[in-house]
């Protein structure tokens, strides 16, 4: 996997997002309300940090996180099934 920045997102969801992109983990909800491009879905989860933080999480997501991992429900969906290969490149 490249190496993917996670310190622009905010320091509570960086450890769910990298399980996520990285062991394929199912995030919390609203990352997952994130991940499959459903604002109402994020916002009905967020916290009052990560609600601010939407922007920057969504440049996060279209610079820094592989392709396939982000985007829809069926992509999101597909994510979780892959299995994490050892030095698998993702993106």
């Amino acid at each position: 996997m490249t190496d993917i920045n996670y310190a622009l997102l905010p320091e509570h969801l960086r450890d769910g997002m990298r399980r996520y992109i990285e062991q394929h983990i199912r995030p919390g909800d609203f990352l997952f309300g994130v991940l499959i491009n459903n604002f109402m879905e994020a916002c009905g989860h967020a916290d009052a940090i990560s609600s601010q933080f939407l922007p920057d999480i969504a440049t996060f997501l279209h610079n820094e996180a592989p392709s396939g991992c982000w985007g829809s429900t069926r992509k999101v969906e597909a994510w979780l099934k892959a299995k994490a290969t050892p030095g698998e490149e993702k993106k």
